[in-house]
């Protein structure tokens, strides 16, 4: 009998298994590995694993972070082999590991952690630099020009040990996440977002043609009859794949898409969680 020997991809993903590091691999381009049939782009809505990491219980590697695991008998395991041969890349959820990335996209924004964050174990990337923190927190993508935040709930490319010395998850990095403008929950248990760039129009359709997509989304959700958890999740996606970057989403039209999630028994909580994983996976 002949054994195919390991690919590079997966020796490395191997490797940092044994030191604890849930790994997962990535295609061209930085997105995970083509999910099972069904769970196809997440029409599952990323149950059962989305809340917790650990391994996916689909028999391919799905659901991005989620199915990250440190198991090498389950990373050798037939299913997962044929992704690492076809891999780009090898990926590690970060708040599995304990670890926090401050992902730094461009020079400035380099400049910026410099001036104003804790040095810390560095990484450099194609256009700039990952900041390795130890401790997790909540992963925001666009906390700042070029900056994101990648922890709980989130995935990096692996690109080396780095240098420096990782110091403790600072105050100021988690202060940044709180300023984001992505959408947070309140005291008073409503949803905040700020205004993005843009004044509230629509640069390449028009007003109507965004409030026309709201109320169709909002249609969407309130009429589901069942697997409402993926519903919801793909509306925020078909949502924020049409308007997420021209800069026409208000408080108010995010608003009103969580309080038909809510009136179909969503918690705040889950719709907070589905618009992050809609951004991630829109690379916002």
């Amino acid at each position: 009998m002949t054994h195919t020997a390991p690919s590079p991809q997966l020796r490395a993903a191997l490797g940092l298994a044994e030191r604890g590091i849930p790994v997962l691999p990535l295609r061209a381009g930085k997105g995970p590995m083509g999910n099972c049939a069904a769970c196809q782009k997440n029409a599952c809505g990323g149950r059962p694993n989305m809340q917790t990491p650990g391994p996916c219980t689909c028999p391919r590697p799905c659901h991005a972070w989620a199915a990250a695991t440190t198991n090498p008998a389950v990373l050798a395991s037939a299913p997962w082999a044929g992704a690492w041969r076809q891999a780009a890349a090898v990926a590690y959820h970060p708040g599995g590991a304990r670890l926090t990335v401050v992902d730094l996209d461009h020079s400035d924004a380099v400049a910026w952690a410099h001036a104003n964050l804790p040095a810390t174990r560095t990484v450099v990337t194609t256009r700039g630099e990952h900041w390795i923190y130890l401790g997790t927190m909540r992963s925001v993508n666009g906390v700042r020009d070029g900056i994101d935040i990648k922890s709980a709930a989130s995935y990096a490319r692996w690109r080396g040990v780095g240098s420096g010395t990782p110091r403790p998850l600072p105050d100021a990095v988690r202060a940044l996440a709180d300023k984001t403008p992505a959408v947070a929950r309140a005291a008073s248990g409503t949803v905040s977002v700020a205004r993005p760039a843009g004044g509230g129009e629509c640069p390449h359709r028009s007003p109507v043609y965004l409030e026309r997509g709201i109320a169709m989304a909002e249609r969407q959700i309130t009429t589901a009859q069942s697997g409402v958890h993926a519903i919801v999740y793909r509306t925020f996606l078909a949502v924020l794949s049409a308007h997420g970057r021209c800069g026409c989403l208000t408080e108010a039209h995010v608003g009103r898409l969580f309080t038909a999630a809510q009136a179909k028994g969503e918690s705040l909580r889950h719709c907070t969680t589905a618009w992050s994983n809609a951004c991630a996976a829109l690379g916002m």
